[in-house]
């Protein structure tokens, strides 16, 4: 059973298909008998007789889905009907000198690029949203929260940059994995090409426009976990970024409305944030699916029993549960409207409290950090249990009216002057995100 539509993607709907992973299974079969016959092992009548019968539409799938029930892998009963599709006198071509692994690695690393391709677009739009979030809203003024209670002021648009920062970073770490070719034949030997078994693979790697590994990697699979991890760490920022989302929607809160919002079989006037809560619920299955992938990698010997066919379901469903996170995350980010109103009435409720911080700072030069900060403490705990304003007991103590002026305490209540550097980190996302979007 599929996952229900609302942790699906329709790019991924297509990729996913049966007849879509029969086909890369054959455009490896195309390829590798075309590099066979590059390198002189076979003819080249023979191999584009092999790639011509190398269409699905020329496959019983639903007899090669039966027959895979019972084989060892679901290349052996489309071999069967493959090489019954081609010429006798062609059939020498078909699959030569690979293994069934060889094969499913190798479509196995196409549908990885083609499922990154659809993520990167995703997290391009992600990342322009913030972008344009973090530069309409760099001066808007909200509490920043630690431990989820208010801390210091920071700005929505510092928010949006950190976004921007960490989707700018899981794009270079995209851009920069590898998708390599498998071909090793029976036990990574490539004996059945006899000396031209390099050559053989590099062929199969051009006509495929993969990478080149040093070895064949049928038992060592840190390639495909370092791709793994990757989607990991991405589905994670668009989870963060989603559950930052649904917490700033609550009805407590209210500094963020999702337009796409939906409603609750049960409460008629509930306004749920949808797409920020599946960028969670994906990113929490792409996890799961990460951590069976990440922990799968003991393979024994030349090739695995088990380990290895365990990532036939894992892998797609990593893949499929990231794009999905990243969707989700771009339609939450897309559909976000900032109340910018409610921030500042959120922040004026937290009262003057947030201004300790710079209070001791500024008490530190004249009474020393230790000393400047137990009695912003002590302040702060009568504040609490009095109600009164933190600045003005500071005023009425001793300790703080000789060393700072009535006029220096009136100033720590503008939440605006103590954003430190909030528009240089914010320019600095910026600069960073256009140019790894551009690159």
């Amino acid at each position: 059973m599929r996952d229900p539509a609302a942790l699906r993607h329709p790019a991924m709907d297509d990729l996913l298909s049966f007849p879509a992973q029969v086909q890369r299974w054959l455009d490896v079969e195309a390829a590798l008998a075309r590099a066979c016959a590059a390198a002189g092992l076979v003819e080249a009548a023979q191999a584009e007789a092999v790639a011509r019968a190398c269409h699905v539409d020329l496959i019983d799938l639903h007899a090669l889905d039966e027959a895979a029930a019972t084989a060892a892998t679901p290349v052996i009963p489309l071999l069967r009907q493959l090489t019954a599709a081609v010429p006798r006198e062609a059939r020498a071509a078909v699959h030569f000198g690979a293994t069934s692994q060889d094969i499913l690695d190798t479509a196995l690393v196409l549908f990885l690029r083609d499922g990154l391709r659809v993520l990167v677009e995703e997290l391009l739009g992600a990342g322009d949203r913030c972008a344009e979030l973090a530069q309409d809203h760099r001066g808007t003024v909200m509490a920043g929260r630690t431990l989820l209670q208010p801390a210091v002021p920071v700005t929505f648009g510092l928010k949006a940059a950190r976004w921007l920062a960490a989707l700018a970073r899981q794009l270079e770490r995209l851009y920069g994995l590898g998708f390599h070719v498998q071909l090793g034949g029976a036990a990574g030997t490539l004996a059945a090409y006899g000396e031209r078994g390099l050559e053989v693979t590099m062929r199969l790697a051009e006509e495929l426009d993969l990478d080149v590994p040093a070895l064949p990697w049928h038992a060592e699979r840190d390639l495909l976990q370092e791709i793994a991890a990757t989607l990991a760490l991405v589905a994670g920022t668009c989870a963060t970024m989603g559950h930052e989302l649904v917490l700033l929607a609550q009805a407590e809160v209210g500094e963020v409305t999702d337009a796409g919002a939906g409603g609750s079989s049960a409460m008629p006037h509930k306004r749920n944030p949808v797409d920020a809560t599946f960028a969670v619920a994906a990113g929490r299955s792409a996890a799961a699916a990460a951590a069976a992938v990440l922990t799968g990698d003991l393979h024994e010997h030349e090739r695995s029993a088990g380990a290895w066919q365990a990532e036939w379901a894992t892998v797609p469903r990593l893949v499929e549960s990231t794009v999905v996170a990243a969707a989700r995350a771009r339609r939450a980010l897309e559909g976000c409207r900032v109340d910018g109103a409610r921030m500042r009435a959120n922040l004026e409720e937290a009262g003057d409290q947030l201004a300790a911080e710079p209070l001791a700072v500024a008490l530190v030069a004249d009474l020393g950090r230790e000393e400047a900060h137990a009695l912003v403490a002590e302040l702060a705990a009568r504040a609490a249990a009095t109600g009164a304003g933190l600045l003005d007991l500071a005023g009425e103590t001793p300790a703080v009216s000789a060393v700072l002026t009535g006029e220096q305490l009136e100033r720590l209540r503008d939440p605006r002057a103590h954003l430190g550097v909030t528009d240089a980190l914010i320019d600095r996302a910026l600069d960073r995100w256009h140019r790894v979007a551009v690159g």
